[in-house]
């Protein structure tokens, strides 16, 4: 387990001037500044807050990014679309210059030279960042566009020794998410899949973070429809109401939606919306599910959602819901919260996915679970472990 000789903690965004990560930003300012109270927080709920997590007052937030602007800039947009209160982009102005000086450049999928030297640079950034601040542990969260799925049945892409000898050989097989992914557990860093690009799921790169080990979360956060169905799925299982069809369409506007325009940046999120609801019903079920890009919808979306289920004698029956929601403010203090729970695994010494911080995500790692309850059930265990002292335990 690799950390820094002090004792703060920073976390690092991938896509560090994003709505998602601006976000967080601002309200991890605004709560050491008293601007702001904890609603949304997960980790301030007794039973999560038990497992003895570090705090926010000392957070120290920098990052890569490969847009244009300012953070400050951003966080204006953000405050012009009522996503976060002007008030505060006008209060933080001075504290959103500091953040954005330590934002260093990232990387895309066109860009050139060696993966192994640009992850060699990307690693760097970090380790610096975590000197220069003296932190004993940085987190870094992936908060970037959504990419295409690859191949992880790929030999190269499937264990770790054939990968770092292609990236000696001067080969380029990583997608951006996972040769972020690489840099940070290079970088003695817990690392949180926030989208559901490829990043550290890469069995390749599952093997690199046990052998360094360090903890990661993901994938995909669900904060909203999906959010519901982990709900309200479990409740026609033990009702023993057979569903029939489950159809999805989903308003995204802002950055989110214009990248998942993109039929093959779409795949990797229509596959994890789906992928657990055969599992929470118990059996297949058809129904279209869709994404559609709306601008003028900016940072908001909205999911409205037809069930078909039937009843006793072959009855049947309907279920309609509208779930509309600032996607940016859902997400932003669920960043805060496992930042906060992947710092106090690395402290226990967790190698790996931690299949308890499920509760958080569409396609958990490390699990199989979906029902929102019973992740709860889980994550609650866990953090009832961390309070007793069990360093390491599984």
């Amino acid at each position: 387990m690799t950390s820094g000789p002090g004792g703060g903690l920073g976390v690092w965004f991938v896509g560090a001037r994003g709505s998602v990560a601006t976000t967080a930003t601002v309200g991890a300012l605004a709560l050491r500044a008293g601007l702001a109270d904890h609603t949304g927080m997960v980790s301030e709920l007794p039973q999560v807050a038990a497992a003895g997590l570090p705090a926010l007052d000392g957070l120290v937030v920098g990052g890569h990014e490969v847009a244009d602007g300012t953070l400050g800039k951003r966080a204006e947009q953000l405050a012009e679309g009522g996503v976060i209160p002007a008030a505060l982009a006008r209060a933080l102005a001075s504290e959103l210059a500091a953040v954005d000086a330590r934002i260093r450049p990232g990387v895309t999928p066109r860009a050139t030279g060696p993966q192994r030297d640009v992850a060699t640079r990307l690693e760097a950034d970090i380790r610096r960042f975590r000197a220069e601040h003296d932190l004993a542990r940085v987190v870094v969260v992936d908060v970037s566009s959504t990419e295409p799925p690859v191949d992880a049945d790929d030999p190269v892409l499937a264990d770790l020794a054939r990968l770092e000898q292609a990236l000696v050989d001067g080969a380029s097989p990583l997608p951006p998410s996972s040769l972020y992914a690489y840099a940070a557990f290079r970088a003695g860093c817990p690392y949180v899949a926030f989208t559901p690009s490829p990043g550290p799921a890469l069995p390749a790169l599952t093997q690199l973070a046990r052998r360094e080990g360090l903890p990661w979360a993901g994938s995909d956060a669900k904060t909203g429809e999906t959010l519901l169905k982990t709900v309200l799925a479990p409740m026609f299982a033990t009702r023993a109401l057979r569903v029939r069809s489950w159809s999805s369409v989903n308003l995204l506007g802002g950055g989110d939606g214009q990248t998942l325009a993109d039929p093959e940046n779409a795949a990797s999120k229509t596959a994890t919306k789906a992928h657990g609801l055969a599992a929470l019903l118990g059996h297949p079920v058809d129904g279209p599910l869709h994404i559609d890009y709306v601008p003028d919808l900016g940072d908001w979306k909205t999911a409205w959602d037809l069930v078909s289920f039937e009843g006793f004698l072959g009855t049947r029956m309907q279920l309609q819901f509208t779930w509309s929601g600032c996607d940016s403010a859902l997400a932003a203090p669920l960043v805060l919260d496992l930042v906060r729970l992947l710092a106090r695994a690395h402290e226990r010494g967790l190698p790996g996915p931690v299949a308890e911080f499920g509760f958080f995500f569409k396609d958990p790692a490390g699990s199989d679970v979906h029902a929102l309850a019973e992740q709860w059930h889980q994550l609650v265990t866990w953090c009832e472990a961390a309070a007793k002292g069990e360093e390491n335990a599984p």
